[in-house]
């Protein structure tokens, strides 16, 4: 367990931080001057227990991908949750935090107070004084991870005159979107969660069932209902309480079960009828899902198969 403390008579600095905290950074942006957001890719911290000074800028915490279980301390609160993809969390500047469990994977980005402030004056808040962002211990927020992703993203693209005017927009609309939604200032307005009406989820489930012969790729089925991608895999999984790709092969499974139980079907076939690569591929799915393979599952249920699963 690594545990780090430092006390320090003013707020930490976006170029300080690098040296404060007890781990490295695996990517960052750092070297390429980026006028706005600074981007910090950390790998998962399985087992933590530091605490950090103050920061002089806003600090967004946001999972990409992994999950783990994670516990919070600022402002005499203190938080547990388990973070995991999409969350994010936000920590304003002047906040002591305290951190304990295991991290996730994380995109920290680091926002100087300075473009909150430019962002206020632009939306008529031209006093520092009507702008106060809030400490959020975890929130799943669409604007947030899509903007992250796009700044996450420049880290694989090679410099270029084009991205300082990409970054640049991204970070002065995160600024913008930070004093829309979480200025203590401002009325804290309910979000409805949108979610596929009882049609929608009908006509996906229809069509992913007369095509699990195939593959079936995202982008299709987000037409089905008119949406992007991007946006149909948050929908889908808000409205399933799984992603679309768990629910295709959920089904996938099912056929497999109905057909093992009621032809006489070899499983070599079973497994391209219900859209596997290869038998291999499928037994392993199968084993997972159902907790045995296709031919002890068939064995169990009275059903003698010369082909092994």
């Amino acid at each position: 367990m690594s545990t780090f403390y430092k006390t320090a008579d003013k707020p930490v600095t976006i170029d300080e931080i690098v040296n404060v905290l007890s781990h490295r950074p695996t990517a960052t942006t750092r070297e390429r001057e980026w006028r706005g957001v600074t981007v910090d890719m950390y790998a998962r911290l399985p087992d933590i227990s530091e605490r950090y000074p103050a920061l002089d800028h806003h600090l967004i915490c946001y999972c990409p991908s992994g999950s783990a279980r994670l516990v919070q301390g600022r402002d005499g609160t203190v938080h547990e949750s388990l973070i995991c993809p999409g969350i994010s969390m936000l920590m304003p500047a002047g906040y002591d935090s305290l951190w304990e469990g295991s991290a996730s994977a994380t995109a920290r980005l680091r926002i100087p107070t300075a473009l909150i402030e430019s962002a206020g004056e632009q939306i008529g808040r031209r006093s520092t004084s009507q702008i106060e962002i809030r400490n959020v211990f975890e929130t799943r927020d669409p604007v947030i991870e899509h903007m992250a992703q796009i700044l996450v993203g420049e880290l694989d693209h090679k410099p270029h005159p084009a991205q300082t005017l990409i970054v640049d927009h991204v970070s002065f609309a995160l600024a913008a979107h930070l004093l829309r939604t979480y200025n203590v200032f401002e009325p804290v307005i309910a979000r409805s969660l949108p979610a596929l009406s009882k049609v929608e989820v009908a006509r996906l489930t229809a069509y992913i069932e007369d095509n699990l012969d195939r593959p079936i790729g995202l982008v299709e089925l987000a037409g089905i209902v008119n949406v992007s991608r991007f946006h149909f895999t948050r929908l889908f999984k808000r409205s399933m309480g799984m992603t679309a790709i768990s629910f295709v092969e959920q089904r996938r499974i099912r056929r497999a079960q109905s057909l093992i139980l009621e032809t006489a079907i070899p499983l070599s076939e079973i497994a391209l009828m219900t859209g596997f690569a290869d038998q291999s591929h499928f037994t392993r799915r199968f084993h997972r899902h159902v907790g045995s393979t296709p031919a002890v599952f068939a064995r169990e249920h009275g059903r003698r198969r010369t082909m092994k699963g």
